[in-house]
């Protein structure tokens, strides 16, 4: 079974629930902020979500969301929630893995989990799933949300994910501090890094 250090095996799935179930962050909705952000960045296009987890993102993009996770049981409890989500190999073998198929893909704290060259391979296995005019969004947390889990390896900014998105292919970069300027992240541990990266025409 692999440890709370890895994002693959059992433990982690659990741990990514329980930190869900305190009863303030459904009481306040905690979620709301960060779901209208990703609609507002992706509208109506159809996303592909790259390192889904247990589908918190996901569900803020339904019904136009579909997801891809290393973590057969990170998968499993994105469908007992009712979304659609494959392992790697199911994906590869699904009706969804069609060229061009998708308008937008989704990384959220997927890239600061592994060295950048490593997020970059992995995240170009999906480029011919996208249509030409798709939209990239890469989501990092910032130094505090950085510190609090021990599975992250490489602290990511706006610099480093600026790096990723060439690679892939993107040109056009807007860099956004969310919910909270770029300052809080030092004292806040939920305000990330998030990049959106159009190709150009």
């Amino acid at each position: 079974m692999a440890s709370l250090d890895s994002t693959g095996g059992e433990e982690y799935t659990e741990r990514l629930k329980r930190l869900e179930q305190p009863l303030w962050k459904r009481v306040l909705d905690v979620q709301a902020p960060y779901r209208w952000n990703l609609r507002r960045l992706f509208g109506d296009r159809e996303v592909l979500e790259v390192g889904c987890g247990i589908g918190r993102c996901l569900a803020h993009l339904a019904p136009h969301g579909v997801g891809v996770d290393h973590n057969e049981h990170s998968i499993a409890e994105c469908r007992r929630r009712g979304l659609t989500a494959f392992t790697v190999d199911e994906f590869a073998e699904s009706g969804y893995a069609e060229p061009g198929r998708f308008t937008g893909m989704l990384a959220a704290h997927l890239v600061e989990h592994m060295p950048r060259a490593e997020a970059v391979e992995i995240l170009s296995g999906y480029l011919d799933h996208l249509a030409p005019d798709a939209r990239l969004v890469l989501i990092c947390p910032q130094e505090l949300g950085y510190r609090s889990d021990s599975t992250h390896v490489e602290f990511t900014d706006f610099d480093a994910l600026t790096d990723v998105a060439r690679r892939l292919g993107f040109t056009k970069i807007e860099p956004l501090s969310f919910p909270f300027p770029r300052f809080a992240g030092k004292f806040f541990k939920y305000n990330e890094f998030v990049l959106v990266a159009d190709r150009q025409p």
